[in-house]
C-alpha cells in the first residue's frame, strides 16, 4: 500500500516527489511515455530562475529526477493505463502491475498538438517550437511563421511581434477562429502579416538542423511555393493527458483537470498539478508551483486520514 502515487515525470511530477519524499511518504512516480515532459523535446530553457545563462531542457529535467531521487522517491518506468477511484484505496493499473495508493497526484501533462511532418519533428528545438514566452527571445530582429488560427496563435503571433522583424501567420482557411478582440489586436499590428488557405508541408532544412524557409501549399489554387523563415512555432492547441480519468474525476469541456481550493479534484485524495489542469500560463515554473502545492494537499490529507 502506497501513500502517495505521482503520475507523470515533467516538472510537476518531479516537484510534487521531492516534496512529498522529504515529507517522508514514500513516493512512488510512474514517469510514463516522455520522461520529463515537454521539457524533455526542448534545448535551451532561459526562464527557468536559478540558471543565469540558461539550461538544457532534458538537463534540467534530469536535475529535478536526482533530486526527487535523493530523498527517497522510487521510480517506475511504466505508463499508467487504467485507473480506478471509485474505491478506496485507489487502483492504479500498468501493463505489468496493479498498484493501490491512499493518494494520487495526477501530473500527466499536456501534448501540444503538432503539424504532423516528419521534418517538423526533426526540427523541435531547432527553429521549430510550440511556445512563443519559451522561445521568441532567440528570434530577434528575423522573420519568422505562426501556424493556426484561434486565440493561441494570435496571442503568440502578437507576443512574437516583440522580437521578430516580421511574423507570418498561416492558416488553413479564409478566416481566423479566434476572438474578436485577439483577432483585431493581430490586424492592427503592423508587424503581422497573413497567408490564407494555405498548408504547410515541409520545414527546411533537417540536414543543418536549422529552420531556414518552409514549403507552402495554397488548398484552393493548389500552387507550391517556397517561403523564407527563421523559425515555425506550431500554434494549433494542446491536448491534456487525461483519457484514462474519463468518467474518474471530473474534466472540463476541452479534457483538463477541473481542481479547486488549490490542486483538489472531484475526488477526494486525488490531486493535479502542471499542463494536465492549466491551460492558461503552461511555463515549467507554474507547473513546478502547482506540484508544491499538490504534494502539500496531499500530506495534509493524509494526517486527516490518521486523524
Amino acid at each position: 500500500m502506497r501513500n502517495v502515487v505521482i503520475i507523470g515525470s515533467g516538472p510537476a511530477g518531479y516537484t510534487a516527489a521531492i516534496y512529498t519524499a522529504r515529507a517522508n511518504l514514500s513516493p512512488l512516480l510512474i514517469e510514463g511515455l516522455q520522461v520529463g515532459g515537454q521539457l524533455s523535446i526542448t534545448t535551451e530553457v532561459d526562464n527557468f530562475p536559478g540558471f543565469p545563462q540558461g539550461v538544457m531542457g532534458p538537463e534540467l529535467m534530469e536535475s529535478m529526477k536526482k533530486q526527487a531521487a535523493r530523498f527517497g522517491t522510487e521510480f517506475l518506468p511504466e505508463l499508467v493505463t487504467k485507473v480506478d477511484f471509485s474505491a478506496r484505496p485507489f487502483r492504479l493499473y500498468t501493463d505489468e502491475q496493479t498498484i493501490e495508493t491512499k493518494t494520487v497526484i495526477i501530473c500527466s501533462g499536456a501534448s501540444a498538438r503538432m503539424i504532423g511532418i516528419e521534418s517538423e519533428r526533426k526540427l523541435v528545438g531547432y527553429g521549430v517550437s510550440t511556445c512563443a514566452t519559451c522561445d521568441g527571445y532567440f528570434f530577434r530582429g528575423k522573420e519568422i511563421v505562426v501556424v493556426g488560427g484561434g486565440d493561441s496563435a494570435m496571442e503568440e503571433a502578437t507576443f512574437l511581434t516583440k522580437f521578430a522583424s516580421k511574423v507570418t501567420v498561416i492558416h488553413r482557411r479564409d478566416k481566423l477562429r479566434a476572438s474578436k478582440i485577439m483577432q483585431d489586436r493581430a490586424f492592427k499590428n503592423p508587424k503581422i502579416e497573413f497567408i490564407w488557405d494555405t498548408v504547410v508541408d515541409e520545414i527546411d532544412d533537417v540536414e543543418t538542423k536549422n529552420v531556414t524557409s518552409i514549403k507552402l501549399t495554397n488548398l484552393k489554387t493548389k500552387e507550391v511555393r517556397d517561403f523564407k523563415c527563421a523559425g515555425v512555432f506550431v500554434a494549433i492547441g494542446h491536448d491534456p493527458n487525461t483519457q484514462i480519468f474519463k468518467g474518474q474525476i471530473a474534466l472540463d469541456d476541452n479534457g483538463y483537470v477541473l481542481t479547486h481550493d488549490g490542486t483538489k479534484t472531484s475526488v477526494p485524495g486525488v490531486f493535479a498539478a502542471g499542463d494536465v489542469q492549466d491551460h492558461v500560463y503552461r511555463q515549467a515554473i507554474s507547473a513546478a508551483g502547482s506540484g508544491c502545492m499538490a504534494a502539500i494537499d496531499a500530506e495534509r490529507y493524509l494526517e486527516g486520514l490518521e486523524h
